[in-house]
This record gives structure tokens, sequence and C-alpha cells, in this order.
């Protein structure tokens, strides 16, 4: 774990700067930018979700909520690096002619629509062989997966973007770790490619740097995201009474 960092419910997050984050992201290892609602959810009960976070090597602060705790009721600021502003900066690094990249997306029809934003946006670098469609994960518990190792090792890639659900791709992200070679960078970055390509609504810069963007999916499909981030302040209880220490099963 790089020294650079801050703890919070016993992860330790990185606090440097996005460059630094990038950078450091692509020596390779488990990249993760775990939610407010997942962690609420995932990190006192879901088996392997804390371990996830806890043996990433880069682990990025994408909650809004505990950056407004953490200035409300502990008056010390934290350096927040969101999902959605990594990911749009590390492809924007990208050399797309020397790393190779192999994207886990959800289903077929996302996959087209990212893919097809992905080659409007860094040119014809992407087709069918560099993508792996996942399969229904189990919610809890470890994840393996032996066909998308074969995969792995047909394309060879430096970079592995998992794009699925959270909760899920922190623990397929962690049975990968062990597995490639250390110098692959294995990026759990939420939905972010999604807010990128518009497959869910977009998200301006600037709502992601008030902590706001979760009212823009609200707004959009307030059927799914209402319940969702309602019960995200579950997190509030978490931070109150465990601080930095992480919370128990």
């Amino acid at each position: 774990m790089h020294p650079q960092t801050q703890k919070i419910l016993g992860i330790s997050f990185f606090k440097g700067g996005l460059g630094s984050a990038c950078k450091l992201a692509r020596d390779g290892g488990l990249v993760v930018a775990p939610s407010g609602p997942g962690m609420a959810s995932d990190l006192p009960r879901t088996e392997g979700y804390a371990e996830a976070l806890l043996r990433a090597e880069v682990s990025l602060l994408d909650s809004g909520l505990i950056c407004l705790w953490s200035k409300l009721f502990e008056s010390k600021s934290l350096v927040r690096v969101s999902g959605l502003v990594f990911l749009q900066e590390y492809l924007k690094k990208t050399d797309w002619n020397q790393e190779k990249a192999l994207w886990v997306m959800p289903n077929q029809k996302e996959s087209d629509s990212m893919l097809a934003w992905l080659v409007s946006k860094y040119g014809p670098h992407f087709d069918e062989n560099s993508v792996y469609i996942a399969p229904n994960y189990p919610r809890s518990g470890n994840i393996e997966d032996k066909k998308l190792l074969q995969k792995i090792e047909q394309v060879d890639p430096s970079n592995i973007f998992i794009q699925i659900g959270g909760g899920v791709q922190e623990r397929l992200g962690l049975f990968l770790q062990s597995k490639v070679n250390k110098g692959t960078s294995i990026l759990c970055t939420g939905a972010a490619l999604a807010f990128l390509s518009g497959e869910q609504v977009k998200i301006p810069m600037w709502a992601d740097y008030l902590f706001i963007g979760w009212a823009f999916r609200c707004i959009a499909n307030p059927r799914i995201f209402i319940p969702r981030y309602f019960k995200a302040f579950k997190l509030i209880y978490l931070l109150a009474r465990y601080g930095s220490r992480l919370p128990k099963v």
C-alpha cells in the first residue's frame, strides 16, 4: 500500500493528486473506487468485499458523503478522487498503440454502447476480442472465473477495465490480483465508463466536484437510485461508530 494514504473505516485511501493516482495505478495491481452506497451495504456484511479494498494497491476515495462527514464533524478536508474523474484522466493518458486493454462488461447491450463510445473517442483500438461479457457472479463470497483467465492469457492486456456492478467488481478484481502479471492494472471504477459514454446519465464535472453526481442519477432514474442512495445514509452510522476502524461483520 502506498504510504500516502488516509485511513477511513479500516481502508487506506490514497490521498495524493489525480496525476499521482493515475501514475501509481499504471504500475500495475488492483485499483478500486468504492462508492458510498456500496461501502454502506457491502463493507460490513459481504464476504470478500472488505478484503478486496484492504488488499488493493490503490483505493480511491470516491464517496462525497465521507468527505462531507469529515469536514462537518471532524474538521478535516479529505482528498477525493472520484472513479469518474480518475477513469477519464487514465483513458486520456493511455497509449492505445502500446497498451492493450481488456474490458469486462455487464452485458452485450452496454458493451456495444460503451465500445462505440471508446472507438469514437480514442480511435479503432477496440474490437470484440478486447471484450469479455461477464456472467452472473455470486453476490457474496469468493469469485472465480477460469474463462476470464483464459481470455486474459489470450489478449495479454496491460489494463483490465472491470465495468460490472460495485460489490462484485472488487471481488472479481481480488481474484485476478494474484492470477495476472504484476504489471497488469486491474481497474474497478464502478459505472464511470457508463457515465462517460452516455449509457447512464452524464454527470458534469462540476457536479462530481461538488459531490452531487448522485442527484443526476436520482433524477434520471428515481425508482432505482433514490432507494439506493437512501440506503447510503447507513454510511453515516458506520463513520460515527467506527471512524478509522474496519466495521465488524
